[in-house]
């Protein structure tokens, strides 16, 4: 679980389990057979309509041989193509990768131009666009290695982040923290902080229904989490987190109509942190113990947002 605060302590990158169930089988709704006499009658006496009989009528040609009528061979025909068609996007589906279950009737893949953007799970990040708050116009730009690595290594480092975060070292542990979740499938999306352009802060927005924290709360569909850490020493004692963090967590629920929660759990003895959360908002719901720290569990309700 990655670490959640202003200084928040690092924790292991989110992970799922996975299971499968299989389905019982329907319990069969033909009865016990009916008295074979009076089935037989009744058969005897059924009388086909004039639809079905054209549907199925045989033409006799000029040599003596007999073919299905039109109506009949046009329906073979469809059905067919539509079973080629189906076997296709079976196949193509098969191909997309190992180990994948593919239904009889899977949909074929979409182009490469309507392929998802790897963070559809948050609604795309990345499009959420620049927010005006009263610090100037901030701008969440998902992290790329190459650009951020030596600055958010340099944040990192900074003694006072150290004590919450715990990523201080070489480049290259820093490195897997933040691949291993560009690497992921969206539900964590590690982003750099531009206010009026310049990099000031280092933010994780992911799923925390689908993080291992939600394994120590009552989680909800859609909950979304925020990491924050402010990055430069002169941005810190400004009251920028709190400020930041009410703007952020409500870009979130503007953005994401499912969740109606925004949370986070900084460390406990992260006072200055706890306080930022309250001032962005959040309500103090409770005390959790998680695998690296004990945290305030701190939440931004959609139905209080106007509240607090």
């Amino acid at each position: 679980m990655p670490p959640t605060d202003a200084t928040a302590n690092a924790g292991t990158a989110p992970v799922t389990d996975t299971g499968t169930t299989s389905p019982t089988a329907p319990e069969s709704r033909i009865g016990p057979a009916a008295d074979a006499g009076a089935d037989s009658e009744d058969t005897l006496d059924l009388h086909l309509p004039d639809e079905f009989v054209a549907l199925f009528a045989e033409d006799t040609g000029a040599d003596g041989s007999r073919s299905l009528g039109a109506t009949a061979t046009a329906t073979a025909t469809a059905g067919q193509a539509g079973a080629s068609a189906t076997s296709a996007a079976t196949v193509e589906r098969e191909g997309a990768g190992a180990g994948t279950t593919t239904a009889t009737c899977a949909p074929e893949a979409p182009p490469a131009s309507t392929t998802p953007n790897p963070d559809d799970l948050l609604g795309g990040v990345a499009d959420w666009g620049p927010l005006s708050t009263p610090a100037g116009a901030l701008h969440l730009v998902p992290v790329r290695i190459e650009r951020d690595l030596p600055i958010i290594s340099r944040w990192m480092n900074d003694p006072a982040v150290t004590a919450f975060w715990g990523l201080a070292g070489p480049d290259n542990a820093i490195e897997e923290h933040l691949r291993s979740q560009l690497a992921g499938d969206g539900r964590s999306v590690p982003c750099m902080g531009l206010l009026e352009g310049t990099p000031m802060s280092y933010w994780e927005i992911y799923r925390a229904d689908l993080d291992p924290l939600a394994r120590h709360y009552p989680a909800r569909p859609h909950d979304t989490g925020v990491h924050l850490l402010i990055g430069g020493m002169g941005d810190r004692g400004r009251g920028l987190g709190g400020t930041l963090l009410r703007a952020v967590a409500d870009l979130a629920l503007d953005k994401r109509p499912a969740c109606a929660r925004v949370v986070a759990e900084p460390d406990i003895r992260n006072t200055p942190s706890v306080a930022a959360f309250l001032t962005a908002g959040f309500r103090f719901a409770a005390e959790i113990d998680l695998p690296a720290k004990r945290a305030a569990l701190m939440i931004r309700d959609r139905s209080l947002r106007h509240l607090l």
